[in-house]
């Protein structure tokens, strides 16, 4: 175990980092070898946003493990009444026919709303709240799918700005007594259980790994892992104010660490790239001190 001391360090270099990014930060980070653990704010709840559907696709994963889902069946789907987003199926045009892997591709490389509400619907909520349940994560909860989050989102805003200070002071899912949510430690506890294989075992948990290895955002975890030989697996959320990673970080000599970064900004501003690259910075001071020889 890392020392007293060593932790407080770590913690309040990345505090600062936090603070200098112009954010509220909360962090936890696990070796998933050693169990040894640094946490800043780990227990308190979040609005998780994007990075729920991590759970869907767990569920999705190891319902296929027990033979409850053949994740080859394809889905159509046509080119009106899609969620909502700025990329993949929420951003094409044309009708669409893709296998649920498929769709669960898309919902971890570029964040695609449409798809995950599709998992989500053959899935429902309650399936999916049953998995983080079984896995011991119960303050993991899911209330509303990605469009329902959507529509609280417009209600609330109706027609003021999205950067308006007053507008975002008033958007519920803001708040995780209100929308889906969940903890730091949580979520590194999920992804230790994917490593692990308890989540869905065999083939179906590596295939899950592939697809976190897969997301294509450099901006946020996987900035502050600049390095050929180092693999960043994750998966992001954002909403007004809210920028988000979870993810798991794999060192060439067989290191291994979960990470789960949740900020919130400040500033309302929609471009903010130090609120973005802060998530890697501070996952960067976690697991360095993580890897630190014992003194």
């Amino acid at each position: 175990m890392r020392s007293d001391t060593s932790n407080a360090h770590a913690r309040a270099r990345i505090a600062e980092a936090f603070a200098e990014a112009g954010v509220t930060g909360l962090l936890h980070a696990r070796d998933l070898d050693t169990g040894t653990e640094l946490a800043h704010g780990a227990d308190t709840l979040v609005s998780t946003a994007s990075v729920h559907k991590l759970c869907v696709l767990t569920t999705l994963f190891r319902q296929a493990a027990a033979g409850r889902i053949d994740l080859t069946r394809r889905l159509d789907i046509p080119a009106f009444g899609r969620t909502d987003g700025p990329t993949g199926l929420a951003a094409m045009l044309d009708a669409a026919r893709l296998s649920l892997r498929d769709l669960a591709y898309l919902s971890i490389a570029v964040s695609d709303n449409t798809a995950a509400d599709l998992l989500w619907d053959e899935l429902g909520l309650d399936a999916v709240n049953g998995t983080m349940a079984d896995l011991g994560l119960t303050r993991t909860v899911a209330v509303h799918k990605i469009r329902d989050m959507i529509a609280a989102l417009r209600q609330d805003t109706g027609s003021g700005s999205p950067v308006d200070p007053a507008v975002v002071a008033r958007l519920r899912v803001l708040d995780p007594a209100f929308t889906n949510r969940s903890t730091a430690r949580e979520m590194t506890a999920l992804l230790a259980a994917i490593w692990y294989d308890q989540a869905c075992p065999g083939e179906h948990g590596a295939a899950l790994r592939r697809l976190l290895g897969l997301q294509v955002w450099p901006h946020r975890l996987a900035s502050g892992f600049p390095f050929d030989d180092v693999r960043v697996h994750g998966k992001t959320g954002t909403l007004p104010t809210l920028r988000h990673e979870v993810g798991v970080i794999e060192y060439p000599d067989g290191g291994r660490y979960a990470v789960a970064v949740f900020t919130r900004a400040t500033a309302t501003s929609i471009t903010l790239p130090a609120a973005d690259a802060v998530i890697g910075t501070a996952a960067r001071l976690a697991v360095d001190a993580l890897r630190a020889p014992v003194g």
